[in-house]
């Protein structure tokens, strides 16, 4: 037989929520919550799982990492004929979570996804490793390919069409930004008595803050 799955458990006890402590802007929020991550050496604190909705539609998440965010949203960079740009495509209403673990947090966002402009798209690539200039051009992200060999030889030829001057912004490749609608803290506590604090944007464009029960 296996572990017992149902007997795994671990009390939260590191911190807590109280409204009067929460900045009135949630990115305000974001940004104490994040920086708190970057100075806790977690893995990967800018890593967020983005869920999308196919045509047909089936949910689907993947991990992507956070490039960037500002009071618009949350950018982050992937190729424009990949699964996940189709999805966006036909139903550009998305999801985020934050999964903070070690710190026994995490965020949920919900709102929708729009292209950044292209002059956005080419500051970010240029800032890029060599090697992922060239790994944006190498695949061709979500189709089906036989074997990994196909992308190593595909990596020499883009190596040697490249090897002078700087690499091209691909056009099939950029970001998208997220622009939130909701966006929950939740902050696990004793008991499974977490604290979940929501931010909702209201018709005036300003943010409503209200606490769910756990």
């Amino acid at each position: 037989m296996g572990t017992d799955v149902a007997a795994l458990r671990k009390e939260y006890t590191k911190d807590g929520l109280q409204e009067d402590q929460m900045a009135n802007d949630p990115m305000v929020q974001f940004k104490k919550w994040f920086e708190q991550a970057l100075h806790s050496e977690l893995t990967e604190p800018n890593a967020m799982i983005v869920g999308t909705i196919s045509p047909e539609g089936q949910s689907t998440q993947r991990t992507v990492l956070l490039k960037a965010y500002d009071e618009q949203g949350f950018v982050f960079y992937t190729n424009y004929e990949s699964r996940k740009a189709a999805h966006i495509k036909a139903n550009n209403k998305v999801s985020l979570l934050f999964p903070w673990y070690p710190l026994e947090r995490q965020l949920m966002i919900q709102g929708h996804a729009e292209k950044v402009s292209t002059k956005e798209s080419f500051t970010y690539f240029t800032s890029r490793p060599k090697g992922s200039q060239l790994g944006a051009w190498v695949s061709q992200q979500s189709s089906v390919i036989s074997s990994r060999q196909i992308l190593e030889m595909k990596l020499e030829e883009m190596k040697r069409k490249f090897k002078a001057g700087q690499i091209p912004l691909p056009d099939f490749w950029g970001g998208f930004r997220v622009v939130p609608h909701t966006m929950e803290f939740w902050q696990g506590r004793p008991n499974r008595l977490h604290d979940r604090i929501e931010y909702s944007k209201t018709e005036q464009g300003d943010w409503a803050m209200k606490r769910l029960a756990p």
